[in-house]
């Protein structure tokens, strides 16, 4: 089984390193990594291409591909679609693997084959504090359970399952309507990314909450046939960001 990992950059000059470096260290090295970049301005290209000697050292294919794109999911779709492995892993500029991130993965389907699977993630507080986010499967659909960068499809399933490029909430979108088809879907209770607070998706301010209620409850529970009731979900997780950070 052969890994397919996609970063997605813009402008990352500031935190593209520790995201390739923590790809460079995993102690699985049967895979791919390709980084898809929306035409920086920056010094992000030039650091990635910094990068090209160790992965050869290591055997493992490394595609840099820098050109102006739609938006984050239009770019992960092309990553998708560029991708060669059999799994694939997104993880986004900034955030960052653990060195055995692949290998339990791997380890993980031997035991179970999946079409998808999701683990626990350590999230980083613009405070230095952090706190673990755990993976969960409940009969109650809520993002509180899902952690798209430990996430790691099929490439079949996420070629047949393109992000819809709709909102800031498309990953999840494409979870759910995964998980509507009756997918395969794995939890492993372990840490196998870190995340950095302080995004789009976490912005404080009521206008910015407003829009993620609505594109949360259009674009992912409304989309994929979710009763009207979860728009109540979509408030209480934008009241909590607001109130916990």
């Amino acid at each position: 089984m052969k890994f397919s990992v996609i970063t997605i950059a813009y402008n990352s000059e500031a935190t593209i390193a520790r995201t390739i470096e923590a790809v460079l260290a995993q102690t699985c090295s049967d895979l791919e990594y390709r980084i898809v970049d929306g035409a920086s301005r920056d010094r992000t290209v030039e650091i990635a291409e910094s990068y090209r000697e160790a992965f050869r050292e290591k055997g493992i294919d490394y595609h840099i591909v820098s050109e102006p794109d739609n938006g984050i999911y239009h770019a992960m779709n092309k990553g998708i679609r560029l991708a060669a492995g059999d799994i694939i892993g997104i993880i986004n500029s900034g955030d960052w693997y653990e060195p055995d991130a692949l290998e339990s993965v791997s380890k993980a389907y031997e035991e179970q084959e999946f079409d998808l699977l999701y683990a626990d993630i350590r999230m980083h507080k613009s405070d230095g504090r952090c706190f673990i986010k755990k993976a969960r499967q409940r009969r109650f659909e809520t993002s509180r359970d899902w952690n798209h960068p430990t996430t790691f499809v099929k490439a079949q399933v996420y070629k047949e399952n393109p992000f819809r490029e709709l909102g800031i909430h498309d990953d999840y979108g494409f979870f759910l309507q995964v998980k509507k088809q009756g997918k395969k879907i794995v939890t492993i209770d372990k840490v196998l990314a870190n995340f950095e607070m302080g995004g789009a998706s976490n912005r404080k301010s009521l206008k910015a909450a407003g829009r993620r209620i609505m594109d949360r409850y259009r674009y992912c529970y409304r989309i994929n046939g979710y009763s009207r009731w979860y728009f109540a979900e979509c408030v209480l997780i934008e009241a909590a960001k607001m109130v916990l950070g």
